[in-house]
């Protein structure tokens, strides 16, 4: 019996980021992606420590050093400009690797260009959109349709199927097909990018307000900063009740400043212009924040879930991604370790994951180690200076490292990886 053969539904960051770590193993797969050209779409994401590592392994550190921000550091302000927590990150804190701000869009270019190069053109098919499995003498035999659902493609057979294929995953609703829609925060998110002067030192991010009004930035482009510039992403965060993600989870449109802009007016953060911000914005989409309840089990026989598809988690602590890399990475690593067993190794991964992450979940919804700016907004009585002190400096950092330790990258969760 030779080495098994995978099977990857979706092509987006998690699923290329698997094929290359099996690769890297010797195990071959291949990748079946809805869309009939992958674009480089989204806004920016983080890639914390822990990803950064695994992605040094597959050979990508420079590349995305090419394009990314080094973050530098991590602050957390009220909406009146004073600070409330700081903190040093990536190499500035003392870690091996980066913490990258990245375009979702380059990241993906980077991941598609490297499956291409190192497993050949044909490791991903596009224009072919997963529609339903079964299992028959111990293979897995996937169907699919061209990406508008109206023509059926042939069907796929392989040792293992891994659903990579999102938040609205198909596999996912075949395993669970009453679990609804995804969980709605209550919570709007307009979400940009500007270029424009840089604030602070031209690699910080920042967060600043409070669960029903907040403000996150960073800058994500290298070319940009070495013009002397700064390609900013950025997000408005406002409380709204809706039913929006009741009726389509990856729901998303342009988004207007009218919606939104006019709740910041009387903000003020001295090392940065919101209005220039928002109303130089190159584009504006708005999504519902949304995330899925965790789920007691994600493997099935040959199949199981990965990333998104998993565990979709709201933003808060920057780590949805990360989650989906350490995935990729774990299942290859295991499959090195022993590929005799296909359903048994389907389930040590869904134990070394799915309990850690589901946490992670959880936590994201309590907002995860943004929860300072709550804490301050519950205690202050406007008697702090320039800088919060109504809640004290132990215990914001142990907010910060406790997250850290739960999401994985702290320095400790690093020593042995």
């Amino acid at each position: 019996m030779g080495r098994p053969v995978g099977i990857i539904a979706g092509g987006g960051l998690v699923g290329l980021t698997l094929a290359l770590a099996l690769h890297e193993k010797g195990f071959k797969s291949k990748i079946y992606e809805s869309v009939s050209e992958i674009k480089p779409l989204g806004v920016g994401i983080n890639l914390l420590p822990h990803s950064v590592t695994s992605l040094s392994k597959l050979g990508l550190l420079s590349e995305l050093e090419k394009v990314a921000i080094k973050t530098s550091s991590l602050s957390y302000y009220t909406d009146d400009g004073k600070l409330i927590w700081s903190e040093k990150r990536g190499l500035a804190a003392g870690y091996d690797v980066p913490q990258f701000s990245i375009h979702r869009g380059d990241f993906h270019m980077i991941l598609l260009n490297a499956v291409k190069e190192r497993l050949g053109e044909d490791a991903i098919v596009q224009d072919h959109r997963f529609e339903s499995y079964r299992e028959e003498g111990g293979k897995v035999i996937a169907s699919f349709t061209n990406h508008a659902g109206d023509q059926k493609r042939e069907d796929v057979t392989a040792d293992y199927l891994i659903g990579a294929d999102g938040i609205n995953s198909r596999l996912r609703k075949i395993l669970y097909p009453d679990e609804g829609p995804p969980h709605y925060s209550g919570q709007m998110l307009w979400r940009g990018v500007t270029e424009m002067d840089p604030y602070l030192d031209g690699r910080s991010m920042f967060m600043a307000g409070h669960n029903d009004l907040k403000l996150v930035a960073y800058p994500i482009r290298e070319e940009s900063r070495k013009r002397g510039k700064s390609y900013i992403n950025w997000i408005a965060e406002r409380r709204i009740p809706s039913d929006l993600a009741a009726r389509q989870g990856d729901w998303n449109k342009e988004g207007t400043l009218d919606e939104f802009a006019s709740y910041f007016d009387d903000w003020k953060l001295d090392w940065l212009d919101i209005k220039s911000l928002y109303r130089n914005a190159i584009s504006i989409h708005k999504f519902p924040m949304i995330d899925r309840n965790p789920i007691p089990k994600w493997s099935f026989g040959l199949v199981t879930l990965m990333g998104d598809a998993a565990h979709a988690m709201y933003p808060n602590g920057s780590n949805g991604v990360s989650q989906g890399v350490l995935d990729a990475m774990t299942f290859a690593d295991l499959i090195a370790e022993d590929s005799s067993d296909i359903p048994s190794l389907l389930q040590k991964y869904e134990d070394a994951r799915r309990e850690a992450v589901s946490k992670i979940v959880l936590a994201n919804r309590e907002t995860g180690p943004e929860r300072v700016m709550e804490m301050v907004k519950e205690k202050c009585k406007g008697e702090c200076g320039d800088k919060h002190t109504c809640v004290p400096e132990d215990t914001l950092e142990e907010v910060a490292t406790s997250y850290k330790r739960l999401a994985g990258f702290h320095k400790d969760n690093l020593k042995n990886s």
